[in-house]
């Protein structure tokens, strides 16, 4: 994944309405209707979040007689996921270095 769709990927995933409309694509393709009800938000609106999802590489698009259907792209997560999973070694070692330094401070009192 190129470093400027990895930016649109959080950048996308940045926002809470996205993320719901993601969640609810994991169960299955869903027309813009289907992803606004339970927002208060316009379809207009919902659209233009499926928009910053689409250019993330997030769903795709595609027309169902006269239906538009959107449809999860997980690959861009999985390698989001890889990416912050690559600093988890590095997370980890402080906290065990965290540990170390706990652990002597506690000998020394």
């Amino acid at each position: 994944m190129a470093v400027d769709q990895l930016s649109e990927v959080f950048s996308a995933l940045a926002d809470p309405t996205r993320r719901a409309i993601l969640r609810r694509l994991t169960d299955g393709d869903a027309t813009v209707a289907e992803l606004a009800a339970p927002f208060s938000v316009s379809q207009p609106a919902i659209s233009r979040h499926l928009k910053v999802l689409e250019q993330a590489g997030l769903i795709s698009r595609s027309r169902r007689a006269t239906a538009r259907l959107s449809h999860l792209e997980a690959e861009p997560l999985r390698e989001a996921v890889g990416w912050l999973m690559d600093y988890r070694a590095c997370w980890s070692a402080s906290y065990d270095r965290l540990d170390g330094l706990l652990d002597v401070l506690k000998d020394e009192s």
